[in-house]
């Protein structure tokens, strides 16, 4: 009886829950450029919670907390590896958490929106972008939701890794919070009222 009634309230969590993880790669070397606006967002949404990061034995930092009093659980993730590693660590949180795919949240930068937009979906193809790759690979599904962050095409012929990788632009810089904030709110809208509430609110700005 005792094991059932366990098993009953961690049922409960995990239908609670929702494993949100920001993309990006490790270090103070990475941590202002464009692929790592993902981890920036998700900063942003640990500040709204009041939760602090710390290690997880799945390969992870990772903070926890709600946005308020009886609302669904977040956990919001970094990995500890890079971001083409990025599968690992989101199945090992996802099956340790009890989190289904239909319940995991990746922010991410993207290369094909322009910067200053947001765009949300479920499913579909990875773009190119292999943290993305990799996560529906060790999922074993790509059905799990994106928020996707433009950071605009490189200028001429500049290579799309070399620009990823670098920070972004005086110009850039001076509307990123704003960019971040909207990243939170659209993440926290994904949560709290579905996905096609969501979109209709974000993809109607301009610039997205």
């Amino acid at each position: 009886m005792f094991w059932r009634k366990r098993n009953q309230v961690e049922d409960r969590v995990a239908e609670d829950s929702w494993l949100i993880v920001g993309l990006g790669n490790p270090g103070a070397k990475y941590e202002t450029t464009r692929h790592n606006v993902g981890q920036m967002a998700l900063d942003v949404l640990a500040e709204r919670i009041g939760g602090r990061f710390s290690p997880h034995k799945a390969g992870a930092r990772i903070a926890e907390g709600r946005l308020r009093p009886g609302g669904p659980k977040l956990i919001l993730a970094k990995s500890n590896g890079y971001m083409n590693t990025s599968g690992g660590p989101v199945s090992g949180l996802a099956k340790y958490f009890g989190v289904p795919a239909d319940r995991v949240i990746a922010i991410h930068d993207d290369l094909d929106l322009p910067f200053d937009s947001i765009k949300l979906k479920q499913g579909g193809g990875h773009g190119g972008h292999n943290g993305l790759r990799d996560i529906a690979k060790a999922l074993g599904t790509p059905d799990y939701f994106r928020v996707r962050v433009g950071i605009g095409r490189p200028p001429g012929q500049q290579d799309p890794a070399d620009f990823v990788l670098k920070p972004f632009g005086s110009t850039e810089r001076g509307n990123l919070g704003v960019l971040l904030e909207d990243a939170a709110d659209a993440t926290e809208a994904l949560v709290a009222d579905g996905l096609l509430a969501a979109q209709q609110r974000f993809h109607g700005r301009s610039g997205s």
